[in-house]
This record gives structure tokens, C-alpha cells and sequence, in this order.
């Protein structure tokens, strides 16, 4: 018994379904890479409203003690406003080298403050078990806040540098690295 000869191919045909699947999987990472793109531009950080610097030196927060914290107590000076909170893991990831970053640089003039975007015994609590080098402030609504600072979506942890002259002048959603810190230090 024989076997039947094979059909022949027809290459005027329809793509092959592995063809197929190639192309689908091409204009998929296409796909990808843009939206990728996109939420980059989305999410990165945008722009500050209009006097939002100078509504924010007149801030006052509430330390966890229930202690007044006015941020215009640095004014004059280079600023470092953390927006954190005990709930965020990348927050609680870069507090440490905040802390140590705040001891280094106080003598030199640059103040780190933090802003618990958070309940009051939560972080009373954190901060019994891992104490900061810097003040830290209450802003339960702080999301707001960082908002008007140019974070559009309100992420956290969000950081943000005013110079000497109060303006802003860098900003960063997402976790600080000690990269960061020491070009934000020379700036």
C-alpha cells in the first residue's frame, strides 16, 4: 500500500497560522512599547499650579505628637518634602536613606521634612519602631497636595526639592536612590 502524494502548496493562500500568530505577537509588543510610552508621559511627573510653592511654604502640618509643623520654619533654605506613608513599601524602602541623607546634610544647610499621607497611629507606631533623622508632618489628604505639586495621579512616595529661593526644583514619583539625593544636594 502507498501513501497518497502530498497535497500541493498553495502559496497565493492565507497567511500560515504560525505567520499569523507571529504577526499578532509583533503588533501586541508594538502595542506594549506605546502604552508603555504613554503612561510614562501620563504618570511621570507634570507641572506645578501657579503659587502652589508659595501656598506651600505657608503650610502647617501636625507632628504624630500633635506638634505644629510649619514648613516656612526653612524657608531660606533648601527643602526636601517627602510624601509617604506606612502602607507604601517603596516609601518605607527609602525612608532609611532619607534619614541618613537628613543627618548628613542638616549641618550643610538642607532640610528633609516628611508628610505621612497616612493615619496618626499608624504612623506613631512606624516611627517607635524606625525612627527619622527629620521631622515629620501629618497630611491624611495629602494626595491633594502632591497633585498641585505636578504628581497628576497622586502616587507615592513623591519628593520634591525648593531651593534656597523657595521655588521648585525637582521633583520624583516613585523611590529616591541615593543618585537622586546626592544630585539633588549639588543642586
Amino acid at each position: 500500500m502507498t501513501n497518497p502524494p502530498n497535497p500541493p502548496v498553495d502559496t497565493s493562500a492565507p497567511q500560515s497560522p504560525r505567520r499569523r500568530s507571529w504577526l499578532g505577537a509583533g503588533v501586541a509588543g508594538a502595542a506594549a512599547v506605546a502604552g508603555a510610552g504613554f503612561a510614562w508621559w501620563r504618570l511621570g511627573p507634570g507641572t506645578a499650579g501657579p503659587g502652589v510653592e508659595e501656598a506651600l511654604w505657608q503650610r502647617s502640618f501636625v507632628t504624630p505628637e500633635g506638634a505644629p509643623l510649619a514648613l516656612a520654619d526653612w524657608r531660606g533654605q533648601p527643602l526636601i518634602v517627602n510624601f509617604w506613608a506606612t502602607w507604601c513599601p517603596p516609601c518605607v524602602r527609602e525612608l532609611p536613606l532619607l534619614s541618613e541623607f537628613a543627618g548628613r546634610k542638616a549641618a550643610h544647610g538642607i532640610q528633609v521634612v516628611g508628610l505621612a499621607v497616612d493615619k496618626q497611629p499608624a504612623v506613631q507606631k512606624f516611627l517607635q519602631r524606625q525612627p527619622l533623622a527629620f521631622p515629620v508632618g501629618m497630611a491624611e489628604n495629602g494626595s491633594q497636595l502632591t497633585r498641585e505639586l505636578g504628581n497628576a495621579n497622586g502616587g507615592l512616595p513623591f519628593t520634591v526639592l525648593l531651593g534656597r529661593d523657595g521655588r521648585l526644583q525637582q521633583r520624583k514619583i516613585g523611590e529616591l536612590s541615593a543618585q537622586d539625593l546626592a544630585q539633588w544636594a549639588k543642586s
